[in-house]
């Protein structure tokens, strides 16, 4: 089930008093400002319901990307979102770290899944990107969980060729992934 709004759902309500009424009843649960599903919706992440209603180029990146992968032990406190630079950051009431990368290099390595327990798509980097994002922002994200993630990466048979050819493509990250790579391999 998507992520409706009072608007939209207006349509079939009739009118947003309609939509509000039956919000009150329960038939629609609020997951954010001006967010609703269903009152009897599958549970779902209501964090990524909300960075892909909020932005259709959402994108999970970083710590959160590694986690979802299983690449790494640490469990963020928020949902790791990029948008490209020079797009506004919405406002928003989840635990959401919303992150601004260059716009040439934003759809790099980047795809769609499904967030669980719902219709609706998000993006997210591959692997090898998170990766070489976490070595990239490592002042942000730690050195340790970077290269923690790398170290299981390379464990379940990932190509050191590719992830250094993504981190030429992105600014302030091939030094530091060769360096892991020469140390690590």
């Amino acid at each position: 089930m998507d992520v409706v709004t009072p608007m939209s759902a207006a349509h079939g309500e009739g009118s947003r008093t309609g939509f509000y009424r039956s919000v009150k009843s329960g038939a629609w649960e609020r997951i954010a400002r001006g967010l609703y599903l269903p009152g009897d919706s599958p549970a779902a992440d209501w964090d990524q319901l909300e960075a892909s209603a909020r932005r259709p180029e959402a994108t999970i990146c970083l710590v959160s990307a590694l986690a979802y992968y299983d690449l790494t032990d640490a469990i963020p406190s928020a949902l790791d979102v990029a948008i490209p630079r020079g797009t506004r950051v919405p406002a928003s009431e989840g635990a959401i770290h919303w992150r601004r990368f260059d716009a040439a290099t934003f759809a790099l390595e980047r795809e769609q899944i499904l967030v669980p327990g719902s219709s609706q798509k998000i993006g997210i980097y591959t692997p090898e990107r998170a990766i070489v994002d976490c070595f990239r922002l490592r002042a942000e994200t730690g050195y340790e969980t970077a290269r923690d993630a790398l170290k299981e990466w390379l464990r379940r048979g990932g190509k050191p060729a590719r992830l250094m050819k993504i981190a030429q493509l992105l600014p302030r990250s091939a030094k530091p992934v060769r360096e892991a790579l020469e140390i690590l391999t």
